[in-house]
């Protein structure tokens, strides 16, 4: 009976990992019977509906071994959507658009007010505290009926929990309602159908979100498995653990929580590192999660989008965002910033996302100062857009690439810190479209004017972020004049000669080139990491005020006085972390051929073979387990 409890009775503490060896039993007996179920023809229909009834009623105890009573939330979202995806198909067949439309907003109204309701009552409640003087607390409602209904007052109703993968499964019926409505897809006609497109549990509570229209149509194909695509998918398997396990647990655990736990306790290089070896955690990990989930989606002759594209090879904050989490930018750019206008136009939406993050940023910061600065921003931008029109369709589509980009940080969690870090990334994905549309003559001036400015703004105000800002525009000040002057030097020169040599240092450069921007754009990118691990984590009750409080914090300690003789000691303390890091980072910088070279070989493997190096790699991955085994760090969004 104790095993039995054990086997199908929820345990917080202990909820369904994929490093965890109780996954893979429960997954190896799930493909056991799927592997008698699953059609192989497509004259199997009957054996189809089937397989996905099966895998429905799996997902659910997947997702009730992870979230307990959080499984009636999914439920009712299934069937909600189910239900207003039949209506909107009925009234777009009788012409009745704006029927249908009124039907899509009501699905949006019901899955985004469940979202908001778990994910931003601490945030909504203190912003209405701040701005009205009140005393609210956050009230769950839901605890409140489960205690009427067990009249065991077992259910807190003071503490609102935020079920377990809800901002992915919300996004995924969101978008099936939204292609009904466009006529992309035709809503599914079997409830257990649709319910396993919702709850398939390889990408249920960690992405990658899967769009309808991508998805849906695989609900009716025969299982396919190949000998390659088998291969495949056990190599995606074992890559996801051992940059789960080796490469992001063991950064986490030996070095990252420490310093963020306690940045005062340590050096302004050990806050550095932290936050560069965080970068590489925070894309191990997830990544990882989802190399997993489409290994596993694969085995059952299902097939997930990328998700990832080596993120840190980009040249520039646009293309970073082409290349990490590709299905949530997907989704935000086909179902948010075209809808707002895309780089065409400005729609209502675009000016009432303006006024309502003025409002929050005035009320999150207490000064009036960030909303009448947010304001005269807006009036010069307006003034802008009325005197310049061929500037308007530039403006417009920064506009609405940055309200995303705000939007983008609130998905990920409700506080001061996920906003700033949208923010900067709307902002470094405006400053790279500037830049790219300036003379090398107008970047070097643009670039001295910052440098110039920060160093007086240091000189009168001295701060440890001050610091930080002068040391880094004034790297990217150095690098802009030595390219400007060889920009104007090759000028000068190629009016003279034309020579071989001249076409092999244009190579040259252009690697070089390349190089410095990919630094750049990593450097960049794990800053603003700094506001988002410092938010990650929390208590949403208190997480304003710990993450903005850690955040600055480690800028005290990165941007204030460094003891140059203690970094050989720390190196040498924490070696075996930074050669990881080194490591991981090469890994990653390899060329795509390669990795697809090697991936491949792996996959053609003969059997036996194969299944020697799999139990070489588990018997490597067991070394690195931690006692405590690290839930995925996207779990908590």
């Amino acid at each position: 009976m104790n095993l039995l409890h054990h086997i199908f009775a929820f345990d917080p503490n202990s909820p369904l990992l994929f490093t965890q060896f109780y996954f893979w039993a429960f997954f190896a007996i799930v493909y056991a019977l799927f592997a008698v179920i699953a059609p192989v023809r497509k004259e199997q229909a009957n054996r189809m509906h089937i397989r996905n009834a099966y895998l429905f009623l799996v997902s659910l105890f997947f997702y009730y071994k992870t979230s307990g009573l959080f499984l009636l939330i999914l439920l009712f979202v299934t069937l909600s959507d189910f239900l207003i995806a039949q209506q909107i198909q009925r009234r777009k067949e009788a012409g009745q658009n704006g029927r249908a439309r009124a039907w899509l907003i009501m699905s949006c109204v019901i899955d985004l007010s469940l979202l908001c309701y778990f994910k931003y009552a601490y945030f909504l409640t203190n912003m209405v505290n701040d701005l009205l003087g009140t005393q609210l607390r956050v009230f769950d409602i839901f605890a409140y009926v489960g205690n009427g209904f067990s009249e065991s007052g077992r259910f807190m109703v003071d503490r609102i929990v935020l079920p377990v993968g809800i901002s992915f499964y919300i996004f995924q019926v969101i978008s099936y309602s939204a292609d009904v409505f466009m006529g992309k897809i035709k809503p599914v006609k079997n409830l257990l159908d649709f319910g396993f497109y919702v709850s398939f549990f390889p990408q249920l509570v960690a992405g990658p979100i899967v769009r309808a229209s991508e998805f849906i149509p695989q609900l009716y194909k025969p299982f396919h498995l190949s000998r390659r695509w088998l291969g495949i998918a056990v190599f995606w398997i074992l890559n996801g653990l051992t940059k789960k396990i080796i490469l992001s647990d063991y950064l986490a655990v030996n070095f990252i929580d420490r310093v963020f736990e306690n940045p005062l306790l340590f050096s302004g290089f050990e806050n550095l590192m932290a936050l560069f070896t965080y970068s590489l955690q925070v894309y191990a990990d997830f990544s990882g999660y989802t190399d997993i989930a489409i290994g596993v989606a694969m085995l059952m002759g299902f097939y997930l989008p990328k998700n990832f594209n080596s993120p840190y090879k980009s040249l520039n904050p646009q293309e970073f965002w082409r290349r990490w989490h590709m299905s949530l930018s997907r989704w935000l750019k086909t179902y948010l910033y075209i809808p707002l206008g895309g780089n065409r136009n400005a729609s209502f939406g675009t000016w009432f996302w303006i006024g309502l993050f003025a409002v929050i940023g005035t009320i999150l910061s207490g000064s009036r100062i960030v909303g009448a600065t947010i304001a005269a921003i807006a009036a010069v931008v307006a003034i802008v857009i009325w005197r310049k029109p061929g500037l308007r369709k530039k403006i417009f589509a920064n506009l609405n690439s940055f309200i995303t980009m705000l939007l983008g940080g609130l998905w990920h969690g409700a506080s001061w810190n996920f906003l700033i870090w949208g923010g900067l990334n709307g902002i470094g994905m405006i400053v790279y479209k500037m830049w790219k549309d300036m003379s090398w003559t107008v970047r070097l001036l643009f670039m001295s004017a910052c440098f110039g400015g920060l160093l007086a703004v240091r000189h009168f105000s001295p701060a440890p972020a001050w610091n930080l800002f002068a040391v880094w525009v004034g790297i990217i000040w150095v690098a802009t004049v030595i390219r400007a002057s060889w920009y104007f030097f090759s000028k000068v020169h190629s009016k003279s000669t034309q020579s071989p040599l001249e076409v092999q240092d244009g190579k040259w450069v252009k690697t070089a080139a390349n190089v410095w921007a990919i630094a750049q754009t990593f450097t960049f990118i794990t800053f603003t990491r700094l506001f988002f691990r410092s938010g990650s984590n929390l208590d949403p009750a208190t997480a304003n005020h710990e993450a903005w409080e850690t955040a600055q914090n480690m800028v005290a300690q990165i941007g204030g006085a460094w003891n140059m003789e203690t970094i050989p000691a720390i190196c040498g303390a924490y070696w075996e972390v930074f050669t990881l890091f080194v490591l991981g980072m090469i890994i990653h910088w390899l060329p795509e051929r390669l990795k697809r070279q090697y991936r491949i070989s792996f996959a053609m493997l003969p059997i036996p073979l194969m299944l020697i190096v799999v139990a070489a790699v588990v018997f490597v991955l067991y070394q690195f387990i931690t006692a405590d085994l690290q839930a995925f760090i996207y779990f908590q969004f």
